[in-house]
């Protein structure tokens, strides 16, 4: 009954390959502690049934897993699952990337990859409080704890008010260190919209995921401590990677 039951969640006309549901299938398996850390994986044969697949789309699904970290291969010996936590990422009223990650990575930075100004979307003038195209500086970020990369992020800022927040950020590797050079101390979260999708192609590229990948998408706006919107943001996260936690006391 149950490998029935497994086998009638794949949807063969989803759009999404077998193999990429059938990772995810295991990677919830993991996460509810079906498939214990540091245990071996049935054969491929017995997920093949379970799943109601063939081998060459289970090895298919290993493989990919494999590659992310999750599995471990080993010749003659099986196929194990790697003792490895998930980030516990805060969302509240003060969130920050490297404090965030503290004492779960020992190495956290962000690394800027690209700015550029342009004038301001609907949505980006509306979260800045600005007028529709006024002109703003977009700055395309990833973060990495440890090596790995963990998030990416777009954030808008007025180009009138931050001329310079580019070169601030590619020096100082922090929004938050950013902002002090121009006078903000300290800086709220206002709101934050989650939702999650599939990785878009240039999320895959940076945050070194493969094709069917989740994302974790925070839309978010900071503000001053007397409510004047400063950053408009959309950051994703690797769902195989980091964990959202909401806190209502921060």
């Amino acid at each position: 009954m149950i490998g029935q039951q497994i086998a009638s969640s794949i949807e063969r006309r989803s759009g999404v390959s077998l193999w990429r549901q059938i990772a995810d299938q295991i990677l919830h398996s993991i996460a509810v502690g079906d498939f214990a850390e540091n245990a071996a994986l049935p054969p491929e044969v017995a997920l093949a049934e379970r799943y109601g697949v063939n081998r060459h789309t289970v090895r298919s699904a290993i493989a990919a897993l494999v590659q992310d970290g999750v599995l471990r291969a080993e010749q003659g010996r099986g196929t194990f699952v790697l003792s490895r936590k998930r980030l516990s990422y805060p969302i509240g009223a003060r969130t920050r990337f490297s404090e965030g990650l503290q004492g779960q990575a020992s190495e956290r930075r962000s690394v800027l990859l690209e700015s550029a100004v342009e004038p301001a979307s609907r949505r980006v003038a509306e979260g800045l409080g600005l007028a529709k195209g006024s002109s703003v500086i977009r700055l395309e970020t990833r973060g990495e704890a440890d090596g790995q990369p963990v998030s990416r992020a777009t954030g808008w800022f007025d180009a009138g008010r931050f001329a310079g927040i580019d070169a601030a950020m590619a020096e100082t590797g922090s929004v938050t260190a950013s902002f002090q050079r121009f006078g903000i101390g300290d800086y709220l979260r206002q709101s934050t919209v989650l939702s999650a999708r599939h990785a878009d192609a240039a999320d895959l590229a940076d945050l070194d995921l493969q094709p069917g990948a989740i994302v974790l998408v925070t839309v978010a706006v900071n503000v001053t401590p007397d409510g004047q919107p400063i950053q408009f943001s959309e950051s994703r996260f690797s769902a195989e990677r980091v964990e959202l936690r909401l806190s209502v006391n921060d």
